[in-house]
This record gives C-alpha cells, structure tokens and sequence, in this order.
C-alpha cells in the first residue's frame, strides 16, 4: 500500500522481481492533504476518507489471502498532526500497520520501482515524482543512485498556495516561480555537477501529461498496457501550455484529466516546466512505475 497525500494505492502480486504477476490493483481519491495540508493536519472528512480507503482495502486483502502486507505512508501522513492518530485507528480497525518513511527513504523506493519498470540506462536520469505533499528528485542510471532528496512542495501544498484563482492569473504563477527559485536553490546547485541525459517523470501528473496528448491527437491510449511514454518535446510544450492556461471546467471535461488531478495538473506542469527551463532539459519520459512498484520489488527481492 501507497498511502500519499491525493491517492491511497493497493498492489497485490506474487511471483519475482523480474516478472512480477499482478493479481489486483485498486488507487482511491482521498485527498488526505484537502482543506489543511500547509496546516499540518487532516481534516475530519479526509480522516474518514483515508479510514473507509483503507478498510476497503483490506477487505481485498483478505480476499487474496495476502501473506505479507507493507503499508507504506509518506507526506500528509509523516508532517500531520493527527498522523499518529490515523494510524493508529488503522491498526485497531484493521490490524494493518502503517510504516512511515522520510523523504530518502520515499525517494528509494521511487528509484525501485522506476528500475523495474526498465526505462533506465547507463546515462543518468533525473527522476521527478511530483506527489501531493511532497517531490521527490533522485538522480541515477540502470546501475544505482548518485543522488537524492525530497522536497516538502508536492502540488497539494502548491496549490493550496498559488493556484487560488481560475485560470491560473500570470501573477501567482510567477509568484510560483520565485517560490520554486528559492526552495530548489540547492537542488541547481546539486545537479549542475551531473550530465543528465533526460528526465524521467514518475507516474501520477506525467500519466495525465501522456494521456491529454495522446487523446488530442485522437489516439487511444491505456495506461494498463503502456509502461513507457517518449514525450515528442513540442508536443509536450503545447500540452501543458494548454493545461495551464485551461479553466477548471475546461479540465474537468477532459477524459484524459482523472478528478483527483483535474485542479492540481495546473502547478504539476507548472513545476515540470520550471524544472526543465532550469536545467536546460528537453528529453522527457513517463513511466507508470513509482513508489508502489518499488515496494512490491523490494517485498519480491526479500522473499525471493
């Protein structure tokens, strides 16, 4: 289980690292961080969503007489208030125990289930999983990590700050700028000492991203059978471009936009662009796999 600030997620598999088979996988929109996320706390309603995601969950898993369960909770849950409370109604509701991990440790398991999803090489990568507490930045290739590090400002927190106003007003935007210019100073710093080849987006905001052009264009597209996604750059330029200066009902009435993200894809590509601008980056890539997967690789690796 990936229990993260927008979307509680449940994998359940059996078999090896190499070919894992997925029996049953299910992601809910709970919206852990709505209505107090910059205030360290979650808000009764969220509370009971998370609480009811969970419970459901379960009752999943002991459809498929799971073995071995690994809940593994990040931001909302790690820097809220109540986050102590939430897991422990979990725990006596469910007997489910819930782990929380630090950023590196988020940041790890991200670069394990990226590995896995084989779009990895032998030049580096800079990984970005734009979650709704927190991003993380991970730079590595096929072979390891050379660097990593979360960052507390995932697109809920963003948003909640600069995304106030319907169609994003030039001014919050560049007021996001300045923000990001700040918080990220170290990370420019960091990376302007490694050659990177591309950026690879994890999931989440980046499956959106592949969706919306691949729906304009009036092509098909499934995330079920797609693992990789090679975004053509002026494609991707004209995509968010069009996202960000979209009115919500505009994104709310494109199938390729899921509810979860319909408001907060506005500062994901906000963010994505940001960081390409900065890094002189132009080769960007999607792929499905994330924390969950990296979970699951690390469960497989152990029991194997």
């Amino acid at each position: 289980m990936d229990l993260g600030t927008n979307t509680f997620h449940l994998l359940i598999a059996e078999g090896d690292t190499i070919n894992p088979h997925i029996l049953f996988k299910i992601t809910e929109p709970v919206k852990l961080g709505e209505g107090g996320i910059n205030k360290g706390i979650i808000q009764p309603a969220a509370y009971e969503r998370g609480i009811k995601a969970i419970q459901q969950f379960h009752g999943h898993i002991l459809k498929y007489n799971v073995q071995e369960i690994k809940a593994i909770a990040t931001s909302a849950l790690r820097s809220a208030a109540n986050g102590k409370d939430f897991i422990e109604d979990v725990k006596q509701t469910t007997g489910i125990r819930i782990e929380t991990i630090n950023g590196d440790q988020e940041a790890d398991y991200i670069y394990k289930g990226v590995k896995a999803g084989g779009c990895l090489s032998r030049q580096n990568s800079l990984i970005v999983d734009i979650g709704g507490g927190s991003i993380e930045f991970i730079v590595g290739n096929e072979n390891e990590i050379l660097w990593e590090r979360s960052f507390e400002i995932g697109a809920a927190r963003l948003m909640d700050k600069f995304h106030r106003t319907d169609p994003i007003p030039a001014a919050s935007i560049a007021k996001l700028n300045t923000f990001l210019e700040a918080q990220l100073v170290g990370l420019f710093s960091t990376l302007s000492s490694f050659s990177l080849n591309n950026l690879i987006g994890s999931s989440g905001a980046f499956e959106t991203f592949a969706e919306v052009i691949e729906l304009e264009k009036g092509n098909l597209f499934d995330l079920k059978k797609t693992k990789t996604y090679l975004f053509e750059e002026n494609e991707f330029l004209a995509g968010t471009d069009k996202l960000i200066n979209s009115s919500h009902t505009e994104r709310e009435n494109n199938k390729g936009i899921a509810p979860i993200r319909v408001d907060m894809i506005v500062v994901s590509a906000l963010v994505t662009r940001f960081i390409m601008n900065k890094l002189g980056l132009s080769a960007v890539v999607m792929t499905t796999s994330s924390l969950k997967e990296g979970v699951l690789a690390t469960l497989l690796e152990n029991a194997g």
